[in-house]
């Protein structure tokens, strides 16, 4: 054996030494649940942290680190994770649906936009792409499109109460007001507790 097979030989076996096996990867999941139920979101990222770093190309830790890196309001490493679940899973919904809530976060509503009508294309009718999209729309003052998206949406999910509710603010957002006032009523119905209509029927 020469040297260079025999370098390729011990760097091998270390590899397969240091890796988790199946419990020790389960063992890190479930501490990792565990932590962000209790809202402990970085005990939660770092249960994870040995498997990431023997399984840097997986999608399930990837696409799991970015969702907690978005609950714990670090949003560049989200991105980052989600970006990173695409590239190893490129037809990947949930990956790209995950993404728009970091750049929500963020306030970049155009890049939102961006994202999601890519979405769209895939999966017309991808509830919480559209969900996410209208939000975006509506907060860029787009409101024509927006009130397309939701009525889009509405002939779906007919008493959605999230698109009820973003069919109104499109409205009122328009000055429409009468109109949102009379959905945000049949919101109410729907949700008799709901604090946007509330807000809006009391003024």
């Amino acid at each position: 054996m020469n040297r260079i097979a025999f370098i390729v030989l011990i760097l091998t076996l270390s590899l397969t030494v240091s890796a988790l096996d199946q419990k020790e990867i389960q063992e890190a999941y479930y501490k990792s649940y565990n932590y962000e139920k209790m809202d402990n979101y970085t005990d939660a990222i770092k249960a994870l942290m040995p498997v990431l770093q023997d399984y840097p190309d997986g999608y399930t830790v990837n696409l799991r680190l970015a969702w907690l890196y978005y609950l714990n309001q670090n949003y560049a490493n989200s991105i980052e994770h989600y970006n990173k679940a695409i590239q190893i899973s490129p037809y990947s919904l949930e990956a790209k649906v995950g993404k728009l809530l970091p750049l929500l976060a963020q306030e970049k509503y155009d890049d939102v936009e961006t994202e999601a009508f890519l979405i769209l294309n895939t999966d017309y009718y991808n509830y919480y792409a559209n969900l996410r999209l209208v939000f975006a729309l509506r907060m860029q003052q787009k409101f024509e499109v927006a009130e397309k998206i939701a009525l889009k949406m509405l002939t779906v999910y007919p008493i959605d109460v999230s698109f009820l509710t973003e069919y109104a603010l499109t409205k009122y957002g328009q000055g429409n007001k009468d109109e949102a006032l009379r959905v945000f009523g049949d919101i109410l119905i729907l949700d008799p507790e709901n604090v946007t209509a509330k807000a809006y029927l009391q003024n």
